[in-house]
């Protein structure tokens, strides 16, 4: 949780050693892809597991990524948007109560309703009133990781490794000619990377993606779902911890009521049956 929750901080840092967001995390993905590429067995899936590894690819590697350093880029105060990526979790049941048809609760309702009364509190911090659009950029992040936790169902069965090979291969991709046309030469762009820009993007692929993300698949196969994802709530507590110390921001009261009802919300939600 200490590595997931450092992404928000250290993207920050690799934002500021001029590079640009989509190809922050363009080069994330393509560090994923190089990293695992060589432990991977190369052999075509079956056919049932094809179309949903592109769609976890798409929705993990470039819309959680694309959305994630764009909201950190257009944002000064990290909190809210460390709080906000929680509600991937209330995105990912409800996608999957709207085309799996899968039933929620009454309780489950609740907790999801007062998750997101928990981030409109946090919206009303006169503090980021004014980077409302950055804040907001995270609920794409949170739509993209929940759309992929319901894509990642149907190909379980696969190895971790090849299943996050690919979907740095298609991260990479996509974000690099998103990269180019929205942010510029890509050749250029990697010629005016700083040294420390470097460090954070591949601690960003090495450590978060590889260690952080594929411990938490490798926890799926062997511990019940509700038995891990409760730990899924205490990365933004690093989190935060982590932009105290490094940026030494400190929330607002309203952002820390805020947040105790997110993460309150998001902990017993996935506890709840």
């Amino acid at each position: 949780m200490f590595f997931l929750g450092s992404a928000y901080p250290l993207g920050k840092f690799g934002l500021n050693a001029s590079m640009n967001p989509i190809f922050f995390g363009a080069l994330r993905m393509g560090f994923v892809f190089l990293c695992l590429i060589p432990f991977c067995k190369i052999k075509i899936p079956k056919k049932k597991y094809v179309l949903p590894l592109i769609g976890f690819s798409l929705c993990m590697g470039a819309g959680v990524n694309m959305f994630l350093y764009l909201s950190i880029n257009a944002v000064s105060i990290l909190a809210p948007i460390t709080i906000g990526a929680q509600l991937s979790i209330p995105f990912a049941i409800l996608i999957s109560y709207l085309f799996l048809n899968e039933n929620i609760s009454f309780k489950k309702w609740i907790f999801i309703f007062l998750s997101f009364v928990g981030i409109i509190l946090i919206a009303f911090d006169p503090k980021i009133m004014d980077e409302i659009f950055g804040t907001l950029l995270i609920f794409g992040m949170a739509f993209f990781y929940g759309l992929s936790q319901v894509f990642s169902r149907y190909i379980k069965n696969l190895d971790v490794k090849f299943t996050n090979s690919i979907m740095g291969l298609i991260g990479f991709v996509v974000l690099i000619i998103f990269s180019h046309i929205f942010e510029g030469n890509v050749i250029e762009q990697i010629n005016s990377v700083e040294p420390f820009g470097w460090l954070a993007v591949m601690y960003a692929g090495i450590i978060i993606s590889i260690l952080g993300h594929m411990m938490m698949f490798y926890l799926y196969k062997f511990y019940p779902v509700g038995m891990v994802m409760p730990f899924y709530s205490l990365f933004p507590v690093f989190g935060l911890i982590l932009t105290f110390f490094i940026f030494g921001e400190v929330p607002s009261l309203i952002t820390v009521f805020g947040g105790i009802i997110v993460i309150t919300s998001i902990y017993l939600l996935q506890k709840t049956k």
